[in-house]
């Protein structure tokens, strides 16, 4: 068998992708949304560099390919190599189903999938192993069953791209990345609005037919095995490739550089797009979403946010008071619904000391998250800032240098912290809190002895309750105030905390276990806070990130977005309930306002304890942007499409009219175009002020 014929597997599936790309590509050109002619040159690019294009793709995409082949072989299940080896299989199978893996600390499907996957490999290495005469047919029907899953996946990438088309007139974008976030509202309008079963029964069908014919072709490399020099060269001539193509990949997409948009969505390869996509985490609100004239729009958002002029959101903000250095403590809870709360009408005392805390508090009995993810919450609570389209500029790599209220808190002369138990890498949190100038205490900074329970996600609240204690002891003896933003991690799957704090086990995994646990560890940290001498001079800031889950019938079911939040400093804030609808960008500047700070600002969110405060909420996911304001939600989606609904209130005779959260959502039967505009004016100058830079810190 010649080099060349050990190639097989991997040039007769990169010539199937070559087919079916190409075939797309007409396809596409022809489509009734493709609303654009092509010059020869356009032509030429489309069906040469994106050709090629997709060529070095799937040399990336094969790596897999390439790892499976290179370990066949007989050698492994010769004595005593391979009872070793089925040994070490059994072994970890064993581990794995014990319970005691990383798998089991995060909980959900993942213990179940490794399992099953850790359980197959042993299977199948058994039969090969023990079976040495049924060894061929079994290896001939595992080749044909990954070439097989090769095919089907060529087919539904293309089928997928010629949909994603059909709905967007685009390749892959950050809406098809946010497809994969909610799969469960994904597969439910694929099913509603595709015939799913005759599409699937078609795709199997052609790719087993194509699947047989390749096997045809390149079955020799499972008759011969290659020996282990042919598997080397081979090795070195595919990671030659492969290094070829990391490099070729990007260079042909720099290449997407036509007048003629749709020339470049073609020429462009759908993989690299999605992989683009997901890195930068961006959807262009200009080429998606409804927009108005940008001095229109500036118009409309200034009378929404008084003393703004021309294309900016700079104002200045003065007290009629003399400055208030108080220390600042922000508490930002993990999945926290409003309705955990007695108040909003639970029974099952789950937050005896947040119940107990907002009586004392001015609670904010209004108040709507902006998203639905705790990067979201960040970005709200330090950028004050409206949620734009794809994701959280947490997540993005222009991120450093904004304009924050950790900015303004350091211009003030503060010393300002992120405090989080986990690991402050993970959702890049530690590159944006660190790239706009806070002191960053995490997971990595406690001693073992400081540590006393942990899980997957970090340290347990009370061991970081501790640990804040000590910070801000340190903090209060070098004669500045400080700033500490402190985000909590145990009301988070898989809901384990220490046993013997509450009266659900820790070990029960349950999400009122995970709420009443961190409700007992704030408890803990405001006694320990209330013996220091500090605690006299600092205002309490405690609001959640996010509600506990966005599921619902609507795009943006209302009562998924609705938290509680509170300011506490007895002596200083009164006790008050503020009931006008508020966003979770908001509570910052009201904060600010209450320590009568002056100072330049670019947020949108506002001191709604002021008289020209417009009552409204931003509310949103990764691609619906939603506004609520008079009793409407008006939400904006991709292809400039708008929907409004009236919200009208389920009453819930057990609940204070203030506390109830549940709306019908009736879609209206006369636009209110006034409401349409508004919601456009938040969001198109949000996403142009960011596109344009012009959210850095003021120096």
């Amino acid at each position: 068998m010649n080099l060349l014929k050990k190639f097989s597997p991997f040039y007769n599936l990169a010539l199937f992708y070559i087919i079916v790309s190409f075939l797309l590509r007409i396809i596409l050109m022809f489509h009734p949304i493709t609303q654009s002619s092509f010059v020869f040159i356009d032509s030429l690019k489309i069906f040469t560099i994106g050709l090629v294009s997709d060529l070095f793709v799937f040399v990336i995409a094969a790596a897999f390919l390439w790892l499976y082949l290179i370990f066949i072989s007989n050698s492994k299940y010769y004595k005593p190599y391979g009872y070793i080896i089925f040994g070490l299989f059994v072994a970890l199978f064993f581990y794995v189903a014990s319970g005691k893996t990383i798998l089991n600390e995060y909980g959900g499907a993942l213990p179940k999938i490794g399992l099953i996957f850790v359980g197959l490999k042993t299977l199948l290495f058994g039969l090969l192993l023990f079976l040495p005469k049924y060894r061929s047919k079994i290896r001939f029907w595992l080749f044909a069953f990954v070439m097989f899953l090769y095919v089907v996946l060529i087919l539904q990438n293309a089928i997928s791209e010629y949909f994603f088309w059909n709905e967007f007139g685009v390749k892959y974008n950050f809406i098809a990345v946010n497809y994969l976030v909610y799969t469960n509202e994904v597969i439910g309008n694929i099913m509603e609005s595709y015939p799913v079963v005759p599409l699937f029964s078609a795709l199997f069908l052609i790719a087993g037919i194509v699947t047989y014919f390749i096997i045809k072709r390149t079955r020799n490399y499972i008759d011969e095995i290659p020996t282990f020099t042919e598997k080397l060269k081979i090795s070195v001539i595919y990671l030659a490739l492969f290094g070829i193509a990391l490099y070729a990949v990007p260079s042909l997409a720099k290449k997407e550089n036509s007048q003629n948009v749709f020339t470049n969505e073609l020429q462009a390869n759908g993989m690299y797009r999605f992989y683009l996509a997901f890195m930068n985490s961006e959807l262009d609100y200009f080429k998606f979403y409804k927009t108005l004239p940008e001095n229109e729009a500036f118009a409309l958002l200034e009378k929404q946010i008084p003393t703004i002029t021309g294309v900016s959101t700079l104002r200045t903000i003065k007290s009629d008071s003399a400055n208030t250095p108080k220390n600042v403590v922000l508490i930002t809870i993990e999945s926290y619904s409003a309705e955990f709360m007695k108040a909003y009408g639970n029974d099952k005392n789950i937050t005896p000391f947040l119940d107990e805390l907002a009586q004392k508090s001015l609670l904010f009995t209004n108040l709507y998250a902006v998203g639905n993810r705790t990067v979201r919450g960040l970005e709200a609570v330090t950028l004050c800032f409206p949620p734009t389209a794809g994701e959280s500029v947490v997540k993005r790599k222009d991120n450093k240098d904004k304009f924050s209220t950790g900015s303004i808190f350091k211009e003030k002369g503060y010393n300002v912290k992120f405090l989080y138990g986990g690991d402050a890498f993970f959702d890049n949190m530690e590159d944006f809190f660190s790239g706009n100038g806070y002191d960053i205490v995490d997971k990595k900074s406690l001693t073992s002895e400081e540590v006393t329970f942990a899980n997957i996600w970090g340290v347990c609240d009370e061991d970081m309750a501790e640990k804040a204690i000590k910070v801000m002891n340190k903090e209060a003896t070098e004669g500045k105030p400080f700033f500490n933003h402190w985000m909590t991690v145990s009301n988070h799957r898989p809901f384990t905390y220490p046993n013997g704090k509450i009266d659900i086990p820790g070990d029960a995994k349950s999400r009122d276990g995970g709420v009443k646990y961190t409700d007992y560890a704030l408890r803990k940290f405001f006694e320990l806070a209330r013996k220091q001498p500090w605690f006299k001079n600092t205002v309490f800031v405690i609001l959640a990130d996010h509600c506990a889950s966005s599921a619902g019938k609507t795009e943006l079911p209302v009562d998924k977005y609705r938290i509680p939040a509170m300011i506490y400093s007895p002596g200083f804030v009164q006790p008050q309930k503020y009931s006008n609808v508020m966003s979770q960008i908001d509570v910052m500047p009201t904060l600010f306002g209450l320590l009568h700070f002056n100072y330049q600002t670019k947020f949108y969110g506002q001191d709604v304890l002021k008289s020209d405060y417009k009552p409204r909420a931003l509310i949103a996911t990764y691609q619906d942007l939603g506004l609520i304001k008079d009793n409407v939600l008006t939400i904006l989606s991709p292809k400039q499409t708008v929907k409004q609904f009236q919200l009208t209130l389920k009453p819930d005779q057990k609940v204070a009219p203030e506390f109830q959260i549940y709306y019908n959502q009736v879609p209206l039967k006369k636009e209110r175009t006034d409401l349409v505009n508004e919601t456009v004016s938040f969001y198109q100058t949000a996403s142009d002020i960011l596109k344009k830079k012009n959210y850095q810190k003021v120096d």
